[in-house]
């Protein structure tokens, strides 16, 4: 399985857990242990982003250096939303840290693992966090969905091609 798909999945799990761990109560006995599990999922996204920037590199190095893009509407339509979701990819973990750090040091374990806290403890930065971490998240899953659809096409117009092309193969044998 490609690092795409590890990604997807791990992206799946976030939005899913994020999204229900945000409405348990406080006095539920496994809310912690869903935040630690949800910020674990998180680094180990971010991980796989950095191997799949460092791998795209190389592609494009191969790619780019042989031959200019050709830089066509589509092209940058393209672009523009990978960009959209590597930047997003990016910034939804790094605002769930700022979150985290703001709120108590040493609040972000990887599966038990304590990480160096990115940002220092602030309670003004709290809310900015939280308020970020929300939008940019919400954002992210609209850019997911648009990257989805536009996959959808290419999959439906690629199956259509291969029918039409085996109907003729069968209609001359």
């Amino acid at each position: 399985m490609s690092v795409h798909w590890w990604m997807s999945w791990a992206y799946l799990v976030l939005f899913v857990t994020g999204t229900f761990m945000s409405q348990l109560d406080r006095s539920v006995s496994y809310r912690g242990s869903m935040y630690d599990f949800h910020k674990s999922i998180a680094v180990l996204s971010m991980a796989l982003l950095t191997w799949r920037i460092f791998l795209l590199l190389q592609v494009w190095w191969k790619k780019y250096t042989k031959r200019s893009p050709k830089f066509t509407p589509a092209w940058f339509k393209t672009f523009a939303l990978h960009m959209g979701l590597y930047v997003f990819m990016w910034t939804v973990p790094i605002t769930g840290f700022l979150l985290s750090n703001s709120s108590r040091p040493n609040n972000v374990k990887f599966f038990g693992i304590v990480l160096p806290d990115l940002f220092p403890q602030n309670s003004a930065m709290v809310e900015v966090g939280r308020s970020a971490h929300f939008w940019l998240s919400y954002t992210f899953l609209a850019f997911v969905v648009l990257h989805t659809s536009a996959q959808w096409k290419v999959v439906r117009a690629n199956w259509r091609r291969l029918n039409n092309f085996l109907k003729s193969r069968l209609k001359t044998a």
